[in-house]
């Protein structure tokens, strides 16, 4: 499938620019990546932006004690709102950015992002909107560590995740959730099992239901 053919099929809001459309076509390319790439590094420069057609890409802050904090995934329809303030400043990236699940992109040329916001108003429209979709999503993510207990971020954390897939299975080990939320893999199984004992999901192997 050629890229304007996708634009069209999955990002509705820069599609109703056949410009824009026309644009994103010449300068893009697909590309696939698995699961557990690295697209973004800390403190490296932003070369491409993505713009996610299929999959999951989480935007985290690694801490020297290898603990991860969360702040939002890009979805379908997507893009990484940092990677696109790095990219056309020619700054570094302060965060990582690795691919959740496989996941299917257009990659945009940091190079071309300010030709798209100066002759093209949709594609800022498009930016503005996910500049505030992800600060809520990082709002949201700052109450849920801050104010809550561990055993409610984790159900809420359960149920976000979760929620994102369109399902009711969270596929992740329980080392991976203590990284997230910043918390200690035994804190982590020992919730998860209380959970469980109060019917509240169900755990096999990587592998979390919610009931």
């Amino acid at each position: 499938m050629k890229v304007n053919e996708i634009v069209k099929n999955s990002f509705h809001q820069l599609a109703s620019s056949n410009a824009l459309t026309e644009e994103i076509d010449n300068i893009g390319t697909v590309q696939d990546f698995e699961k557990n790439t690295v697209l973004l590094k800390e403190n490296s420069y932003v070369k491409v932006i993505p713009l996610v057609i299929s999959g999951l890409i989480k935007i985290y802050k690694e801490e020297e004690n290898g603990n991860e904090v969360l702040l939002y995934y890009i979805k379908p329809g997507e893009t990484c709102i940092v990677s696109v303030m790095a990219g056309e400043k020619g700054e570094k990236a302060n965060v990582k950015g690795v691919v959740e699940e496989d996941c299917s992109v257009i990659l945009i040329p940091s190079d071309q992002l300010y030709k798209l916001r100066k002759n093209h108003p949709n594609w800022n429209l498009f930016i503005y909107k996910q500049f505030n979709d992800k600060f809520d999503e990082v709002v949201e993510m700052v109450k849920v560590l801050t104010f809550s207990n561990k055993e409610k971020r984790l159900e809420d954390f359960l149920r976000r995740k979760a929620s994102l897939n369109e399902s009711k299975v969270v596929r992740k080990s329980h080392q991976e959730i203590a990284n997230e939320l910043g918390s200690s893999r035994e804190v982590i199984s020992r919730l998860l099992k209380k959970l469980e004992n109060e019917g509240k999901i169900e755990i096999s192997l990587r592998k979390i239901k919610i009931l």
